[in-house]
């Protein structure tokens, strides 16, 4: 996801800081990796350079120094909303690593089957850990972690149909 978009998205709500933004990103999207500030701030910047928000001063709570609150301009508005209804283009690429390290395991070891067996081992550890958490998750963070396990179910299937073809690909190699 890019994240000007999240922010954009955020400030639809109300104009607000840049520590505030930080916070609202990790608890929507961030899921295991929180934004760091720098790129918090680094994108704010974009979007006030490209006048999709506009920095507004704010005076200092009891006398304290001004923060910085952004909102956000109409050309923001707008630009958030055609890339909400544009719809995502699914794997543009074939350009897999799983697929990558296989046919590698191939040419170099002659046998990919150990690291087919492993990758295997490792997505189910990685499915009963999403699956434990998402007992306790949240709607919006069951429906991310939703999302992670069909990706790793898709690529427990992709491992099943290569490993049941490998002595062909084999050959093919």
């Amino acid at each position: 996801m890019e994240t000007q978009y999240a922010f954009l998205g955020l400030l639809t709500r109300a104009p607000n800081y840049g520590y505030e933004l930080k916070k609202l990103y990790d608890v929507y999207f961030a899921g295991d990796k929180p934004i760091l500030a720098g790129q918090v701030y680094a994108t704010l910047a974009r979007l006030a350079r490209d006048a999709k928000v506009v920095e507004v001063a704010d005076e200092g709570e009891s006398g304290g120094p001004s923060r910085t609150r952004y909102a956000l301009t109409e050309h923001g508005q707008k630009e958030l909303l055609e890339w909400l209804a544009t719809p995502e283009i699914p794997a543009p690429t074939l350009q897999e690593d799983l697929y990558f390290k296989t046919v590698l395991s191939l040419l170099v070891t002659g046998d990919a089957s150990e690291y087919l067996k492993a990758q295997r081992k490792t997505h189910l550890q990685r499915m009963r850990e999403l699956t434990a958490r998402k007992q306790q998750a949240p709607l919006a963070e069951k429906l991310l972690i939703d999302s992670a396990i069909f990706h790793i179910e898709a690529d427990l299937r992709w491992i099943e149909l290569t490993s049941s073809r490998i002595e062909l690909l084999k050959a093919e190699l």
